[in-house]
Parts: structure tokens; C-alpha cells; sequence
């Protein structure tokens, strides 16, 4: 029995009419279910015994070949892909690690101290842990100068900034068995140098130092003078009991002269004079007064602002100025003791510490009498207002 030829149907005209008014995308979608029915009306569709529609090329601009393509749908949001993490830089083991330059301090701090004070003594222990800790804490130490040594130190010249060496002098202490060693540059405070023979005159004084450095290695120490002093003169500022005109305190003499005498109060260096140390006139005071001794003296006045103390250590004594006219009044006749000479003036000494300014008789010259010489002398005057009494020399005992 013959087959009816199906009648085609006019709908291809009509959903391409409808497709003007969608949008593009349900027109894609309208000519994708459009075709099958075309195609079914096509000559070659009865030989077929399966129907394929035709797929869209990659552009969506004509038919192209049989393949399979997944529609996506771009309504639904797409997560991007994970980025790639930044590969971190690996560093090889092997290489050495990069030096970086310790200071002084922190060379110390990573010392083993007990490796290297397991061989000592309790007493050397005990020497080192103070310097340890005048080092760590700046706290002051005390010790007496036994010696100055000259020493080549390297010191950066400001104006060039070129390294010079330099020789200096360098006053020694040894606690118990190590060396401190205190330059000259930190043994006085800046602006008040003094001169090496000052230094060198020091040996046997009892000075109060800060540690700077410490080189346990080679068994020594670096200590600095100046630091404490400034340390004794902030504790000095705040005690008004000790700044108040008349109290007494005690000073130590660091250097003697002929004529001056260095000596050390609360942090303060203080040049004295004979005037300032005795009533009684004294010809050398290197016979009375050598380093390391401990004097009493009495405060005459003290600037904060300037930084200066005024002391005398005469005035803890009595002045035997006081009723000397009793005990040798004008016109009598004392025994003593020619003590100075000066500006043709000549002191001599009473028995009592009284002082007698003499002039010499007309008869005698000053080379016949000599400094310690026991003379005769007459009393002539005296002088209340200057506590000074007068003579002269009659002849030599």
C-alpha cells in the first residue's frame, strides 16, 4: 500500500516571525527546536532511519559539523579558577648565614661566664662578678692607683675622621688580680684637664671608677673616673643637709704639690692652698700631705648651677690665732720656726701653730737664714681684723 506523503507545515515562517521580538538567545534556542520539523520535510528524510539535527558552528552563525556541544548557560555565575600561590623563595641550607657585627655590649652579654670563671678563686670570682656588674649596671667601684703607665691608645681625629694613635698616660688600679685601666681622658671631666705631672702624682690614691669595658679574654678592664664622679655629684645635689654652709664632710687628696693639693669631695675636684689646709704655714705640703689620705673639711659655699664647691680644712680646727695676745703679747720674746719665705716676707712657726709675719733685723740678710731654721723673734703687732701677728727676726737660734 503506498505511503502518504506528508503536507508541511507553514511554522518555520511563523516562529521566525516571533523571533524577531525575543530576545537573541531565545531565538537561538527557537530555530534549534525549528530545524528537526525542516528537516523531516526534506526529500532525503525518508531514507534516514534515524533524524539528526543540525548543530550550530562555535560562532552560532550557520549549521556546521555533527559534534556534540554543551550549552552553558550564563545566567548562572561562574567561579574563576584558584590562583596560583606566589612560590615562596627557598633558601638553601648549606649557605653560611650573613655575619652582622655585635657591639661591645652585646659581645658581653653572650659570653659564658661560668666557662670562663670555672679555673678561678672565690676571690678572684668575687673580683670579676663586681666588675661584671659595674659593667652591666654602672654601678662604682673603688680601688687605689698603684701605678701610671703610658700607653698607645687609637683615637678617630673629628677633622680628618682618620684613626691617629696617640700616647697616653694611664692610671692603673688592681682590685685583687685584674688590671683596670683608667686613661687619662677619663680621669678628669672635659674642660678641667689637668697636666700629666698631676696624674703621676696620684700613684697611691683612692679613686672611685665605673667599668666601660671589659675584656675577659685578655684579663682586663677599662674603667672610667669621670663617669662616677658624675654619679657622687648627682647623689651630692640631692641631699640639702650636705650643701648647707658649715656641715662637714670628708675629702680625699688624689695629687700633691709643692704649693696646691688636689683632693676629691662628693664628686668635686677642689684645689686647695696651704691658706685652706693649716693655720700654721708649711714650706712643702709634700711632708704634711701625701695621696689616699682622708681629710675633714667644711663646706663655704656650693653652686648647683656652676658646679662648684668651696671647702676648708683648716676651719675644723680651732684657729690659734685666738688669744694669742694673752699668751704673747706685744714686745716679748718667742722661739720658732722659719716655715716660707715670700715677697721678702718670712713666716715663722710658734710652738702653739700661731703664725708670725717677721721681717728681718738690720744687721742680718735674707742668705743667712734658710727654711727650718729655729730664730729668736719679737713680737711687734697685731692685726685683729686679719688674724695676722707681726714680728721681727733678731737672731738665729
Amino acid at each position: 500500500m503506498p505511503r502518504k506523503k506528508p503536507v508541511p507545515v507553514e511554522e518555520p515562517e511563523q516562529v521566525q516571525a516571533e523571533t524577531v521580538e525575543e530576545t537573541p538567545k531565545a531565538a537561538r534556542r527557537s530555530r534549534a527546536k525549528a530545524k528537526p520539523e525542516e528537516q523531516a520535510t526534506a526529500p532525503d528524510a525518508e531514507a534516514s532511519p534515524i533524524e539528526s539535527p543540525p548543530v550550530e558552528d562555535a560562532t552560532g552563525g550557520g549549521e556546521g559539523p555533527d559534534t556534540d556541544v554543551m550549552e552553558v548557560d550564563l545566567s548562572t555565575p561562574v567561579e574563576p579558577p584558584p590562583r596560583a600561590e606566589t612560590p615562596q623563595p627557598i633558601f638553601n641550607r648549606r649557605d653560611p648565614p650573613v655575619s652582622v657585627p655585635k657591639g661591645e655590649r652585646q659581645q658581653f652579654f653572650g659570653m659564658d661566664f661560668n666557662e670562663l670563671d670555672r679555673d678561678l678563686t672565690t676571690a678572684e670570682q668575687q673580683e670579676w662578678n663586681s666588675i661584671y656588674a659595674s659593667y652591666r649596671g654602672r654601678s662604682a667601684l673603688s680601688g687605689t692607683v698603684i701605678g701610671v703607665d703610658a700607653h698607645s691608645i687609637s683615637i678617630k681625629n673629628p677633622e680628618t675622621n682618620q684613626v691617629e694613635q696617640h700616647t697616653m698616660y694611664c692610671a692603673i688600679v688592681v682590685p685583687y688580680r685584674v688590671r683596670v685601666v683608667i686613661p687619662a681622658t677619663e680621669m678628669w671631666e672635659p674642660g678641667q684637664e689637668r697636666p700629666n705631672f698631676v696624674l703621676q702624682n696620684s700613684v697611691g690614691a683612692t679613686i672611685d671608677f665605673i667599668i666601660i669595658k671589659v675584656d675577659r679574654e685578655n684579663g682586663f678592664a677599662i674603667g672610667s673616673r669621670r663617669l662616677a664622679l658624675r654619679a657622687q655629684q648627682h647623689f651630692y645635689a640631692h641631699r640639702p643637709a650636705l650643701r648647707q654652709i658649715g656641715a662637714r664632710l670628708t675629702c680625699r687628696v688624689i695629687s700633691v704639690g709643692p704649693r696646691r693639693c688636689l683632693v676629691e669631695c662628693n664628686g668635686y675636684d677642689i684645689n686647695l692652698t696651704q691658706r685652706e689646709l693649716r693655720y700654721t704655714a708649711i714650706p712643702d705640703l709634700r711632708d704634711e700631705y701625701h695621696p689616699g689620705q682622708e681629710l675633714e673639711c667644711v663646706v663655704k659655699g656650693f653652686d648647683l648651677a656652676d658646679g662648684r664647691l668651696k671647702i676648708s680644712v683648716k676651719e675644723t680646727q680651732a684657729n690659734p690665732f685666738d688669744g694669742a695676745e694673752l699668751r704673747h703679747p706685744v714686745g716679748c720674746r718667742r722661739q720658732a720656726v722659719i716655715a716660707g719665705k715670700y715677697g721678702g716676707g718670712v713666716f715663722c712657726n710658734l710652738p702653739d701653730g700661731t703664725v708670725c709675719l717677721c721681717n728681718y733685723a738690720y744687721q742680718h740678710e735674707d742668705g743667712d737664714f734658710k727654711v727650718g731654721d729655729t730664730v729668736i723673734i719679737v713680737i711687734q703687732k697685731f692685726e685683729n681684723h686679719r688674724k695676722q701677728m707681726y714680728g721681727k727676726i733678731l737672731y738665729k737660734w
